[in-house]
């Protein structure tokens, strides 16, 4: 499955995850009216987490504290406190004092057995099997009550109660994770029913989990179920690989609601939120939206990680977050020593292109944003008990720490080395912010001051690049100077290269609209740029994200899928998917400037193409625009290009040979 050909709007995918960061309060960010309102989505979904965390812990009472005060509507239903309440009378037993089990007997007496009288109708039977922990021990695996006493039990109440709050505090994930959980599923499905082997299989292993919560459905079944439509049934189904049934209990836990239904479905499907974060940060930092934390003086800035955020160690939490990048992109720069000695740390000494980058980036990095990082604010919920953390984070924040001591302690990572690393960060950016504002000549200088021989090996990224620098030239009205760089740059290249000879004519047809902006907003100067700054990148020692990979890959199988299925995915617009589809996929991204210049001066109709184009003569064609192109400068103007395209098509018609070619369009432009 080659996915590395698969175009991403990675602009668009650059703001849905800084919404993400912003939301998840990751990064560091003005107060804004949108911010307040993702600080409102942020503290519901920071009460859920917590409550989460108390229930996986075993603090029941903890959690039931903080529903009391944030979503006492939740305990008016004795469904889910008699869930609670058997809950907590296990965990005063398992705590084994004789103080605790008098506080399990009361606890039967006061809540549990009044709450089983009306919960639900199979409460009254659980709760007299559950009386059975008073005689069977906790290490007792083949005791009736087993299941009972398992911790497990922990997590799937934590689970549900998650589920039920989400729904119930409209606290759904941002688009981003609900977006990654949905394409990393259709990217098992597709691998799966195609049987192919996933490249990113590794990452999205570790990334997505096996585990979801449990579905939050309504118990009740007194009531006959809304007559749901039958499409959308369907479409909820094969979504999110729910049964026929499933789909219905969701729907109707959503009133109907096709996308909370949705919504409601992803987010049961637990992620691995440290190392989304890790990724994140190490997107963020090569797109240029966060600061790298890589100091002029060496040192590497550090915030806020996984740690122990009681008020003593307070003043010493620092995120190792963003350590894991640094570390791997030292690791990658190290293992690539003697592939890249000569093309990036040698050439790198050049001090034009560290002078160019430096100022470049002193301007630039005031706009970027400065990493956060995730931790737990206590300011939130005074009285909650912060103590407790997942072992999955603690095992993040162990692996980090000990990463950090090894790349203290390592020679290879020296101060040097981390100072190289910022100045080939501050390359890139200054080069994607090039080409984003159209500068083509300017960034293939700096490329050339980099590496001389890059070009060679990318002779389509300098096509392209003159292609803008052609355009831009045209736009301005200089016609003169756009043929110089057509007849200099764009020609030889199409002549060593057949697969351009296309988008060079198409590129020729801008100069019959001479006055309209060529090169307007509709040209993807964000894909270039992009793809730009990762061939630059790889010749540098700095690997694109793990996270582009992802993403690549996932919308790759989503187009397949859907494909297969033949029919429209109905969700994409609300995860924002389409917009990472939107780019031009065209080897020439001037297309959008052919279509609409291929028409009759009075904008009536298109130009006819003669369908023999496919078996003309290509090579000679290309000689007689190089040569005749240098004869048009003196007397360029709109009909006269419209008249030598049409020469040319009746060329290609004819398939003239080059010496009647010449004679031919001689007779028209004597020199």
């Amino acid at each position: 499955m080659d996915t590395t050909s698969t175009p991403v709007n990675w602009e668009a995918l650059d703001t849905i995850i800084l919404d993400f960061a912003i939301s998840e309060h990751l990064i560091v960010h003005s107060s804004s009216p949108s911010a307040s309102t993702s600080s409102s989505s942020y503290h519901s979904r920071f009460i859920i987490r917590h409550i989460r965390r108390s229930l996986e812990s075993g603090d029941i009472d903890a959690a039931i504290n903080l529903l009391h005060r944030h979503a006492p509507s939740i305990l008016h239903d004795h469904r889910f406190l008699f869930r609670l309440q058997k809950q907590k009378f296990i965990e005063l037993l398992r705590k084994g004092t004789t103080e605790d089990r008098d506080s399990a007997i009361d606890c039967v007496r006061t809540a549990l057995a009044p709450c089983a009288l009306d919960a639900y109708p199979e409460a009254y039977e659980e709760f007299k099997h559950v009386l059975l922990a008073f005689i069977y021990d906790k290490d007792d695996q083949s005791s009736p009550v087993a299941n009972e006493w398992s911790e497990r039990r922990r997590f799937e109440l934590a689970g549900l109660m998650s589920s039920v709050l989400r729904a119930h505090l409209h606290a759904y994930d941002p688009i981003f994770p609900m977006a990654l959980r949905y394409l990393i599923s259709i990217h098992r499905a597709y691998c799966s029913h195609q049987g192919v082997v996933s490249s990113i299989s590794d990452l999205t292993e570790r990334l997505l989990l096996e585990e979801h919560d449990p579905p939050a459905t309504p118990q009740d079944t007194f009531y006959e179920v809304p007559p749901f439509d039958e499409v959308d049934i369907q479409a909820l189904a094969h979504a999110v690989e729910l049964t026929r049934q499933g789909a219905i209990d969701s729907l109707k836990f959503a009133k109907g609601d096709l996308f909370q239904a949705f919504q409601n479905e992803l987010c049961r499907m637990r992620l691995d939120i440290p190392l989304l974060d890790q990724l994140v940060h190490e997107y963020c930092v090569y797109r240029g939206i966060v600061d790298s934390g890589m100091h002029s003086d060496g040192e590497t800035c550090v915030t806020n990680a996984h740690m122990d955020t009681s008020p003593e160690n307070k003043s010493d939490v620092t995120s190792m977050q963003g350590i894991d990048v640094e570390v791997r992109y030292a690791s990658e720069l190290t293992s690539n020593h003697e592939d890249c000695s000569t093309s990036a740390s040698q050439q790198l000494e050049n001090p034009r292109v560290l002078q160019r980058g430096r100022l470049h980036g002193n301007g630039e990095r005031s706009k970027r944003k400065q990493w956060r990082g995730r931790y737990d604010d206590t300011n939130y919920i005074p009285d909650a008990s912060l103590e407790e953390h997942s072992k999955q984070e603690e095992s993040i924040s162990t692996i980090v720490s000990k990463m950090l001591k090894e790349k203290q302690g390592s020679e290879m990572h020296s101060v040097f080395d981390i100072n190289n690393m910022k100045d080939k960060f501050e390359i890139l950016f200054r080069m994607k912010e090039l080409t984003n504002k159209g500068m083509a000549a300017e960034v293939v200088d700096e490329v050339n001051d980099i590496d001389p021989n890059f070009f060679v090996k990318n002779s389509n990224l300098l096509f392209q690049l003159r292609q803008v620098e052609f355009l831009k030239l045209v736009s301005s009205g200089d016609l003169n100077a756009a043929l110089r760089v057509a007849c200099s740059h764009l020609g030889p290249l199409a002549a060593s290269d057949p697969a351009l000879l296309k988008p060079l004519k198409e590129t020729l047809l801008a100069l019959l609209r001479p006055n309209e902006d060529a090169l307007g907003n509709n040209l993807p100067l964000h894909a270039l740029a992009a793809s730009l700054q990762m061939a630059v990148g790889r010749g540098l020692g700095v690997e694109e994200p793990q996270l582009m990979k992802i993403m690549r890959a996932t919308v790759y199988t989503h187009n397949e899928w859907f494909k297969l299925q033949m029919y429209k995915d109905r969700f994409e617009g609300l995860l924002r998917i389409d917009s990472l589809k939107e780019v031009n996929t065209s080897t020439s991204f001037l297309s959008a400037v052919s279509s609409c210049t291929r028409m009759s001066e009075d904008g009536s109709s298109p130009v006819q193409v003669s369908s023999t184009d496919a078996i003309c003569d290509e090579s000679s064609i290309l000689k007689v625009m190089s040569v005749e192109l240098a004869c048009l400068i003196k007397a360029i103007n709109k009909h006269v290009m419209f008249l030598v395209i049409s020469v040319i098509d009746f060329l290609t018609f004819l398939s003239l040979d080059y010496g009647n070619a010449i004679s031919g369009i001689s007779n028209f432009f004597p020199l």
